[in-house]
């Protein structure tokens, strides 16, 4: 895959950026920003795990998407679901906001951020998700979301779109429905939300199944261009992109266990949590036995080249562990305890080219 390691632009073209351009636009709009974004009512519709990549890859699948003004633009470290979409909503950096991974150690407790449980338990009272993420979504507006009906009373749903005016959808048709009858009564601004391709990416890969998801995803887009109302924009863009990784899977030696009392983050940006008074023993010893894979980076050197943004604040510092495992190559490090339903073949989460870079696409109807 190469060894380019790309951080965030947290000062140009970033996800953390769209949301200020679109909801409080600048007399100077950055170049960034595509001239079809601007309009009286936009529509901002997030295709999770679509990333630019991906895309141009499928030109042909999905001519309406790749005819769209616009381009590629960088999201954030780690490249996964509930940061970036956390940086989106706030328009900050994870380290402002604090929602630094999928799965974050809170207090000795590891908290799976997208289901709000620990060890499988539901966890909203125990670590209630507005004191996790505190800040205001869309920069104190109040659109409304378009996003699935079931996501409705979820923790992280609380953490990043409290405050909101929830607009629940069942399927991608309803998705359509609901979106246009907003703009048709005259709602200035629709944050919506799909999470289809990486839900397809997860559970089959980057082969003919995901390829039929895009197809679908293209008509999606095609549908509600043709319902908006004329000059309305739709501006698209996505949370990650997505590697193939499949059984490449990364079992951690026994030298870097040693020194480990817990693991946080995912397969592709692996938190390591060290042992009282072992930090500098595991960066050397994950180094020796995993730097041929991945990056193997100290939580100081992460701060020091701002991976998470300029400011980390201390209640995000508290959630990052003391050596980060960062896949280079197609491979997931294993920790026994991230499980889910089946097992994930598509993953994110690191920052390769092929998982930061995301579209940032607009058209006018």
């Amino acid at each position: 895959m190469g060894d380019e390691l790309l951080l965030p632009d947290y000062g140009g073209a970033c996800i953390t950026n769209v949301m200020p351009a679109l909801l409080e636009p600048p007399e100077d709009p950055p170049s960034w920003l595509p001239s079809a974004a601007r309009a009286d009512q936009v529509v901002l519709l997030v295709l999770d795990g679509l990333g630019w990549e991906q895309l141009q890859e499928r030109a042909h699948l999905a001519p309406t998407l790749c005819s769209m003004e616009g381009g590629p633009i960088l999201t954030v470290a780690p490249s996964t679901t509930s940061t970036a979409l956390t940086s989106i909503v706030t328009g900050l950096p994870p380290g402002e906001h604090g929602v630094i991974g999928y799965r974050m150690s809170m207090e000795g407790e590891v908290l799976n951020v997208l289901r709000w449980s620990v060890a499988g338990r539901d966890a909203r009272e125990a670590i209630p998700p507005e004191k996790v993420q505190s800040i205001e979504p869309f920069l104190g507006h109040r659109p409304a979301v378009v996003t699935r009906a079931e996501f409705r009373q979820t923790g992280f749903t609380q953490a990043h779109l409290d405050g909101t005016r929830f607009c629940g959808y069942r399927m991608p048709s309803t998705l359509v429905a609901e979106t246009t009858r907003l703009l048709r009564a005259g709602e200035p601004f629709v944050y919506a939300y799909y999470d289809g391709v990486d839900k397809v990416a997860h559970e089959y890969g980057l082969g003919e199944q995901y390829d039929a998801e895009l197809i679908a995803v293209e008509e999606v887009v095609s549908y509600l261009l043709e319902l908006m109302p004329k000059d309305a924009s739709l501006v698209i863009t996505a949370d990650h992109g997505q590697v193939e990784v499949g059984g490449n899977l990364v079992t951690l030696h026994d030298d870097v266990m040693a020194h480990v009392s817990h693991q946080s983050g995912e397969g592709r940006f692996r938190w390591l949590h060290a042992r009282p008074g072992r930090a500098p023993a595991l960066l050397e010893a994950a180094r020796a036995h995993h730097a041929t894979t991945g990056w193997v980076v100290s939580r100081e050197q992460m701060l020091d080249e701002h991976w998470f943004g300029p400011t980390t604040v201390d209640a995000a510092r508290s959630r990052l562990g003391d050596v980060a495992l960062v896949a280079r190559d197609p491979v997931a490090y294993v920790d026994p305890d991230d499980t889910g339903p089946f097992e994930l073949v598509g993953r994110h989460g690191s920052l390769t080219p092929a998982e930061m870079r995301v579209p940032l696409l607009a058209r006018r109807a």
